[in-house]
């Protein structure tokens, strides 16, 4: 058994995945298995009779997450938006209301403007770091804030023990999407938040070669709920995504620690240029929540976005010079991504409260050696 008092990277190599009893093997096996045989009628080996309500390499990766994040259980799904749809529908009914973030990933927004809405949950985007607003935008029928933080793509910051306090005073709960700061930058469960949600397809995955999602919650009653509905609804990860999931988080401290030192030599590129009118970063200490970050943060993330001089077509200039960074969607991984986001990831919000600035760029600051990305940068910034 794992000591929850242990440091982070052992932890992420160690929980939930003990050496097999049978054959030594360090690492969890696949189990690439549908069903299971029972020890007469309802008698289960270690719980186990169907993959779509357990599967041996899926627990091993909801007992790592767990662990990483301070919770009481963890859950593994399809993707991150298969985790937070079935986050919506165990705590939300028709008639509630939800806060958003003012600049929420465009997925997200998509899944409560196009899908529950349609079945009555109503929600209203606010900026998270302005805490009058947040108390202003509350309803007696709000039972949840959803948080980014840092938000994609304009990396906005909140105040994760303040906001818990404000849905908690309310009567509501606090979910944090921790996608962007990972579990070794950022721990919400231990500043108030009650459920924590990730796309494991980011950091935690960490490759480019999977796609998953996670929730994490610091009440064992609530997690019951997640769990039933979890396997009612079925959108579960498979036992090769979780294993592939595992495997990235080993690494996930080193990683984390390069993205974040590649992405802070180029954001000093970035503040200098002449054909950049703004950056998005929560290491500048000017960037508004800076203070936050610094302190519910253990350093400031692998992503950027910025404005550039001349406007939308500038910037797909831009995304289109770049060579070392690759064009495309997603993040967190070890190979550098370049996109615009009015355009691709967050095409879903354009028209709405939401809609980004036409002349952004995002950038996911891989591991590569950084004075190659500096060189692939100030050559697409022209």
């Amino acid at each position: 058994m794992v000591d929850p008092q242990q440091g982070f990277s052992t932890r992420a190599i160690h929980a939930g995945q003990e050496p097999d009893p049978t054959t030594g093997a360090v690492v969890p096996p696949i189990y690439a298995v549908s069903t299971y045989k029972q020890d007469g009628v309802g008698g289960l080996r270690g719980g186990y009779e169907y993959s779509r309500s357990a599967n041996p390499t899926r627990t091993a990766l909801e007992e790592c997450l767990a662990a990483l994040e301070g919770g009481v259980r963890g859950m593994a799904f399809a993707s991150g938006l298969a985790a937070t749809d079935t986050l919506l529908r165990t705590i939300a009914s028709p008639g509630d209301h939800v806060l958003i973030p003012g600049d929420a990933y465009g997925g997200t927004y998509r899944l409560f403007a196009r899908i529950h809405a349609r079945w009555g949950l109503e929600y209203t985007p606010v900026a998270l770091g302005d805490l009058d607003a947040v108390r202003a935008a509350m309803r007696p029928t709000t039972t949840l804030i959803w948080c980014e933080t840092p938000t994609n793509p304009l990396l906005g910051i909140a105040d994760i023990a303040a906001l818990a306090e404000v849905a908690h005073d309310a009567g509501a709960r606090l979910a944090v999407d921790n996608t962007f700061a990972s579990p070794y930058l950022q721990q919400p469960l231990a500043l108030g938040a009650d459920i924590v949600m990730h796309s494991t397809t980011k950091y935690l995955g960490g490759h480019s070669d999977v796609v998953g999602g996670a929730l994490v919650v610091a009440d064992a009653a609530l997690g019951e709920e997640l769990a039933y509905h979890q396997n009612a609804i079925g959108g579960v990860a498979g036992p090769f995504d979780a294993w592939l999931v595992l495997r990235g988080i080993k690494t996930l401290a080193v990683r984390m620690e390069r993205h974040c030192a590649n992405a802070a030599a180029l954001v000093d590129l970035l503040t200098s240029h002449r054909n950049v009118t703004h950056v998005f970063y929560p290491g500048l200490p000017e960037h508004p929540g800076h203070e936050i970050a610094a302190k519910q943060m253990r350093d400031f993330g692998g992503m950027i976005s910025f404005r550039v001089v001349g406007g939308e077509s500038d910037a797909l200039a831009v995304c289109e010079r770049a060579k070392l960074f690759t064009l495309g969607e997603s993040l967190g991984g070890v190979e550098s991504l370049i996109e615009h986001p009015g355009k691709m990831t967050h095409a879903s919000v354009a028209g709405s409260a939401l809609e980004v600035p036409s002349d952004l760029v995002r950038l996911s600051v891989g591991i590569e050696d950084v004075e190659d990305l500096l060189t692939d940068l100030r050559c697409a910034l022209g």
